[in-house]
């Protein structure tokens, strides 16, 4: 569980994330909107897990190798904006948030199982 403290924490780091790659996100994925869903961070702050969460891309494991590729430049933007609220800039990795795509294969399977249900309701009838 995190403490206060590194939810407080990573709380800014997506907001000030967001803004990076809302404004800069074309130069590092053209023609990508890229979401930040989710930042961990370690508890002595020194490391933080980014999820992401892509729109209009083919290969998302393409683009977040893409978008760890410019992990330092995007750490260097990260600290001149919170460099009034942090100590140390933590160190960056980006991972895939497939929460979504989770979530639609389970529907997908809850809907079979519905499906099923009632095929087999009919034929009892």
């Amino acid at each position: 569980m995190e403490s206060k403290r590194q939810q407080k924490f990573a709380g800014i780091l997506q907001e000030e994330l967001a803004a990076i790659f809302q404004r800069e996100g074309a130069g590092y994925l053209p023609n990508t909107l890229v979401t930040i869903t989710k930042v961990r961070v370690s508890p002595d702050l020194a490391v933080a897990k980014v999820y992401l969460s892509f729109l209009n891309t083919n290969n998302t494991s393409l683009s977040v190798a893409e978008v760890n590729s410019h992990a330092s430049e995007i750490r260097y933007k990260l600290g001149a904006r919170i460099r009034h609220q942090a100590r140390v800039v933590p160190t960056l990795t980006f991972f895939v948030d497939d929460t979504n795509e989770y979530v639609q294969h389970m529907d997908k399977i809850f809907d079979q199982i519905s499906k099923d249900r009632k095929e087999t309701n009919e034929e009892a009838d």
